[in-house]
């Protein structure tokens, strides 16, 4: 995997695809050359498409011969979430069983990819049902989280794959999904990127739900300007504007909001260090750095704490969808559904008003600022055992969660990037909210972040057994 071109800056792979310095059946190859090196290890795949995504690239590389250019995407290698509809390809959603073959007709974030002729390496593992945020599954196991060979740790969930298929160069993008942190916890948690989109945005049609309210497709990568790259190239014909990440800012003309509580607590040991060494070097840099207290934090990990409305429209769809899929459920899953069972009508139509009444305060204090910096999540990846003893899974799973999901339920977008290691070497990402809708000026303001603090493994590293191209 020596020198893989996978690891190159996604603009720079569009130029030498398109000047012939490079091929999509060369980078096609390293991701397959990768698999074959550290595919058994990282466990991040469900399903490896290998030998038809290289055939795909060859008939890319002759439409390049030929002149003919697909899209920004065009031969570049692609993982996705195994909660995407993928033509040719099953999906699992987590679960023990293949759903039924309607899950194998792409929606419109799938189309929109594969219209551009990547190469899709393969789905990656998820969550059952994309509920949790540690990246276990009881079906299939949990992938390893690369930067620990020892330790078998988790690499953040639900989208628990997509990290680690970046990290281990067998994709240069990645897509998941983020109903409360599933795209930037295991961004954060694996050293890479990761942009949760505004709910609405972008369609979660031909997206197995979770939670049809909370529910966003994202994307991860290994830089903010890669997410960005990508983002242009989709978001015009998924949103219907013609909007683009703007020009970088300069630091000096942000205003960073940094909360002094709530998002700082029972930090394992370094992370707070961390996020905080980074603020104040966007500070020295020229950023205004003010403190803001978001609003209604309080009552929205309250609601949160009783399950939001992602158990109640899980059960929904499990029920009236799928109902011989509930006696196989994951158990850490199960117990989560089984709790929707008791909630009445009345109490479903109160979240959702309390969710609605969250949005618009948010939206308004979010115009104080350029946009609100803490910690992606508050502790280290735990390794797989400590999740055993009865009590360990819920109790971590909610602290894995807690940061994350207040973007969600305060209807924000929010984007997390590398910014160090803990004290014992796993890696710490930065959160940087923003209003709702602001999703390019968030990707601008993560670059201006980036150039600034260094981007993906040139401040973290390279894991065992990654090498740089």
């Amino acid at each position: 995997m020596q020198d893989s071109p996978v690891f190159l800056p996604l603009r720079e792979q569009r130029a030498r695809l398109r000047d012939g310095t490079l091929t999509a059946s060369a980078l096609a190859e390293a991701s397959i050359a990768a698999y074959q090196s550290r595919g058994e290890h990282d466990h991040a795949y469900l399903t490896w498409n290998g030998g038809q995504a290289l055939a795909m690239a060859r008939a890319t590389d002759a439409v390049f011969a030929q002149g003919g250019d697909a899209g920004e995407l065009m031969g570049i290698t692609v993982s996705i979430k195994d909660i995407y509809a993928v033509p040719g390809l099953p999906t699992y959603a987590g679960s023990s069983r293949r759903l039924p073959s309607q899950w194998e007709r792409p929606g419109p974030v799938v189309s929109a990819v594969l219209k551009q002729l990547p190469s899709i390496m393969g789905k990656t593992h998820t969550v059952e049902f994309a509920f949790g945020g540690l990246g276990t599954n009881a079906h299939w196991g949990a992938p390893r989280n690369p930067w620990d060979m020892a330790l078998h740790r988790t690499p953040g969930g639900s989208s628990s794959g997509a990290g680690v298929s970046l990290v281990s160069g067998t994709a240069s993008l990645a897509l998941g999904t983020d109903t409360a942190g599933s795209v930037r916890i295991p961004a954060a948690m694996t050293g890479v990127v990761g942009l949760k989109t505004t709910a609405g945005r972008w369609s979660t049609q031909q997206i197995v739900p979770l939670s049809t309210t909370l529910d966003t497709p994202g994307l991860l990568a290994h830089r903010v300007d890669d997410i960005a790259f990508a983002f242009d190239a989709l978001d015009g014909a998924l949103s219907g504007n013609d909007e683009q990440v703007p020009a970088t800012p300069s630091l000096a003309d942000l205003t960073f909001g940094v909360p002094e509580t709530f998002f700082w607590e029972a930090c394992s040991p370094g992370i707070a260090e961390a996020v905080q060494g980074a603020i104040k070097q966007l500070e020295a840099a020229g950023a205004r750095i003010v403190t803001l207290e978001l609003p209604g934090i309080d009552e929205a990990y309250e609601l949160f704490k009783l399950g939001g409305v992602a158990a109640a429209e899980l059960a929904a769809f499990l029920k009236t969808q799928l109902p011989e899929m509930a006696d196989a459920l994951d158990p850490n899953v199960a117990a989560r559904v089984a709790a929707a069972d008791d909630m009445p009508a009345w109490e479903y139509v109160r979240r959702r008003a309390v969710l609605d009444s969250l949005y618009q305060s948010a939206a308004a204090r979010m115009m104080d600022v350029d946009a609100v910096l803490t910690p992606t999540v508050a502790i280290t990846p735990p390794t797989i055992e400590s999740l055993q003893p009865e009590g360990a899974y819920p109790k971590a799973n909610m602290l894995a969660l807690r940061n994350t999901a207040i973007a969600n339920f305060l209807g924000l977008c929010a984007l997390t990037l590398p910014v160090g290691k803990d004290a014992v070497g796993m890696p710490v990402g930065l959160q940087v909210l923003a209003g709702p809708w602001q999703d390019a000026k968030l990707l601008a303001i993560g670059q201006a972040i980036e150039n600034e603090l260094g981007a993906g493994f040139d401040i973290l590293g390279r894991p065992p057994g990654v090498t740089e191209s």
